[in-house]
């Protein structure tokens, strides 16, 4: 009888290569290299948020006619995904969050991408980047985008030697960012803090209700005192005028600030305090989709209004004559 021969044993670390080298194979077997990215159409069950995305995804009227026209079209302009270190075949989303979730609501089971060779503090960059040129950036996205590019930049510029102070590398960021987005430094700064506010005072800013210097003063303010402020603004129907949340920011400042003088100064009325009319949502938000927010209601409303007027004045120049 024939002895058996020993084979000698494959190394692990090589099976896990040729392993995770198939697992590739199949979703970028159409990859090409087009302006030094290499891009393939990768399944759309592979592709994740980016940790922190600090913009809105809405299931709006933009992104219903996004949907038709992927749909229609597919999807033109790839987009861009950075592979995970630890899980090669998984992918975080650098640009084009709304055409993944469009492409997912039209059935679609891949999308084409260019996979960016970036670290995770350049992806956050391009992630900002990448966004900022849209029409309508709510405060609380710019915030957040504006947090997230900071925090890279600094990573990014971080120096190990005794010569570099925070304030210097802070200086540095802040200059940088200026020049990046066409803004003064204070402007950067303003929006910095933001990032300090309850997500609730957050949502006010991004309706309307509450002014960005109105936002920067109250974010000085620690949580509990701003949940103060924000019960005041529900119980009486009113927000705070920049003059009464400077006011607020120097009291906590100086340690006098209390739950009884926020309800004292947000009673006071204000100069520029007129009668408001309001219609409870009950009343009409049946005449408008069910994700519309109460901005877009008013928006709605006053554009009305409007076209009404027009209509008017037309009407009595055609009698006029």
């Amino acid at each position: 009888m024939a002895k058996k021969k020993d084979y000698p044993q494959p190394d692990p670390a090589a099976i896990h290569a040729v392993n995770s080298l198939l697992s590739n194979v199949e979703h970028s077997k159409n990859a090409n290299i087009e302006n030094g990215k290499a891009k393939a159409y990768i399944p759309i069950d592979r592709l994740h948020d980016y940790p922190d995305h600090p913009y809105k995804v809405l299931d709006d009227e933009s992104m219903d006619a996004l949907t038709e026209s992927i749909k229609e079209r597919g999807i033109i302009s790839p987009i861009l995904i950075r592979q995970w270190e630890n899980a090669p075949g998984e992918y975080d989303i650098i640009a084009g969050h709304r055409r993944v979730h469009a492409a997912r609501k039209a059935g679609l089971t891949s999308v084409p991408a260019f996979i960016c060779n970036v670290s995770r503090d350049e992806a956050a960059i391009m992630v900002v980047d990448s966004n900022l040129h849209r029409e309508r950036i709510l405060p609380s996205e710019r915030a957040r985008a504006y947090k997230m590019w900071y925090d890279a930049k600094k990573r990014q510029g971080k120096r190990t030697d005794l010569t570099s102070s925070q304030d210097e590398t802070k200086f540095r960021t802040d200059e940088e960012m200026a020049v990046e987005f066409g803004e003064s430094r204070a402007q950067i700064r303003r929006y910095l803090r933001l990032n300090d506010l309850i997500p609730e005072l957050l949502d006010l800013m991004d309706e309307d209700k509450i002014a960005l210097g109105v936002g920067v003063e109250l974010s000085y303010l620690p949580d509990d005192f701003q949940y103060i402020v924000l019960g005041q603004i529900e119980e009486l129907d009113c927000t705070p005028s920049y003059a009464q949340a400077n006011h607020m920011h120097k009291a906590y400042a100086s340690g006098t600030l209390t739950e009884e003088a926020i309800s004292k100064e947000m009673a006071k009325e204000k100069p520029n305090q007129r009668e408001k009319i309001t219609i409870p949502m009950e009343k009409v938000s049946s005449y408008f989709k069910d994700d519309a927010t109460p901005q877009d209601i008013k928006e709605y409303i006053l554009k009305l209004l409007e076209e009404d007027r027009q209509r008017k004045h037309r009407a009595r120049s055609r009698e006029a004559r």
